[in-house]
């Protein structure tokens, strides 16, 4: 049974990449922000590199992964140059779902501290989520929300995210990019996750 992953270029002030799958060029020119399409994988050991896009000299990422089978990843460029990373952000599985969405917080900022995600009277969804950390789904009814991730433990709003679309029994992860007070600045990435439409059952 395989597994399926995608490539998220989170790296800021990183320029655009190509990206190999052991040494096999599988997706071009994926800028900052942006993600690739899912790709069905055998369980095991990769090698992924990141070279500048049109280019396969030097490697700005040079990195080795094991994907666990029958299981949705996004594979994320983070932190910035020379030092880029990758991280593994796992979409858990959620057996019968409820007519609910789901979603959940992946902090990517490298220069930003812990964040509380809330609503903007205060309710919490996510509490003290720190740089590299993912959450796991919560159920929310269908609708349209504002979010904010505020500093843990205040007011503060460092990122305001409004007019976000949840439909029900869909699967969503909000990225949290980019930099704190810097250039290019905190924003939220909210792509349909793969668990709303990969089917990972047996045949």
């Amino acid at each position: 049974m395989n597994s399926y992953i995608r490539v998220l270029h989170s790296s800021p002030k990183s320029p655009a990449v190509d990206v190999y799958i052991n040494d096999i060029l599988k997706f071009k020119n994926l800028t900052y922000g942006t993600f690739t399409d899912y790709v069905e994988v055998m369980s095991g050991d990769y090698n992924i590199k990141l070279y500048p896009a049109g280019t396969k000299i030097t490697p700005v990422l040079n990195k080795n992964i094991f994907i666990p089978k029958e299981l949705i990843y996004t594979v994320a460029a983070i932190g910035t140059l020379p030092n880029i990373d990758v991280l593994l952000v796992l979409e858990p599985k959620v057996n019968n779902p409820s007519n609910n969405a789901y979603i959940k917080f992946a902090h990517l900022s490298p220069n930003a501290g812990a964040v509380d995600v809330t609503l903007p009277d205060g309710k919490i969804l996510f509490k003290n989520v720190k740089y590299k950390e993912s959450t796991d789904y919560i159920e929310v009814p269908p609708g349209t929300y504002t979010l904010e991730a505020r500093p843990t433990g205040t007011k503060t709003t460092a990122l305001y995210v409004p007019n976000v679309r949840l439909k029900s029994q869909r699967f969503y992860t909000v990225y949290a990019i980019g930099l704190a007070d810097g250039h290019p600045g905190l924003q939220a990435l909210i792509p349909l996750d793969g668990s709303s439409y990969l089917d990972l059952r047996e045949d």
